[in-house]
């Protein structure tokens, strides 16, 4: 009695590669390097943050930087009152002049 059997499917590690290489690429670019050129702008900005900036933290709040230490901000939210803030909380600086705008 003779049994049928399936002939061995050759390329199967090739094809593989031409599935899986193609991928990888298309989630580097898609994913992977837009969030690291999105990291390192951040990084710039919050570098090159000096006092009285106008800034935005992650939460929502605006204020005007009043001192910088090391890897900590105070930014004054209203006259006399400052909040102490990592660097990298502050999500974006604000046009001179935003606050001033929004209050009246």
């Amino acid at each position: 009695m003779f049994l049928a059997t399936a002939a061995p499917q050759g390329g199967g590690l090739m094809s593989f590669l031409v599935m899986f290489v193609p991928l990888i690429l298309i989630m580097y670019f898609m994913m992977i390097r837009p969030q690291q050129k999105k990291m390192k702008q951040h990084k710039e900005m919050v570098s090159s943050l000096e006092k009285g900036d106008e800034v935005m933290t992650t939460g929502g709040i605006l204020g005007r930087i009043s001192k910088i230490k090391d890897d900590f901000i105070v930014v004054s939210i209203s006259d006399g009152i400052e909040i102490k803030f990592q660097k990298a909380a502050i999500a974006q600086t604000l046009p001179k002049g935003t606050i001033k705008s929004i209050d009246e």
